[in-house]
């Protein structure tokens, strides 16, 4: 059961960090990995354009983001050319045809023990912040920005370059 998984309760909020011999790296946060500022995509994007936008910047993934601000999912290199081919949509459609709403997010004052625990199962999470939006009403809701997309190879050379040091 995943409610007896260590990494799963962490990952999702339910347990604290509870590793014996946490490495050196364990309680930084993930603020410290200096992620560059993710490439945004819109939702009118066709799928054919996020492949070449994807290819051409070296990505293989992007967040989907409406012009409210609106995280709507992520768009992978992969799962885009999986669906192309195999015919479920055509290079015309608009990339939210093939965004995963299901992503890991992870918040700047996170631990990269929690990143690392996410990354054993996922090949990415989303850094996200969540502010607080004042409507013209006088109401609020809360939007979540993204700040990047952290990967294995972030957190691997994080770790290699400090303890070169």
């Amino acid at each position: 059961s995943k409610f007896l998984n260590d990494e799963w309760m962490i990952k999702n909020g339910f347990l604290s960090d509870i590793q014996e011999h946490k490495p050196w790296w364990w309680d930084i946060k993930v603020q410290k990995l200096n992620l560059s500022a993710p490439l945004i995509l819109l939702p009118e994007v066709s799928c054919q354009k996020a492949i070449e936008i994807l290819q051409e910047k070296g990505y293989d993934q992007a967040p989907v983001v409406a012009e409210s601000g609106l995280l709507l999912g992520m768009v992978t290199l992969k799962q885009t050319l999986t669906w192309v081919l195999a015919g479920k949509v055509q290079f015309s459609d608009p990339v939210t045809k093939v965004i995963c709403s299901q992503v890991s997010k992870i918040g700047l004052e996170s631990s990269l023990g929690k990143l690392s625990c996410i990354l054993e199962n996922d090949p990415f999470a989303l850094v996200v912040h969540e502010q607080m939006q004042f409507h013209g009403s006088g109401s609020s809701s809360r939007k979540q920005m993204v700040f990047g997309v952290a990967t294995a190879s972030d957190l691997l050379a994080f770790v290699c370059r400090k303890e070169k040091k």
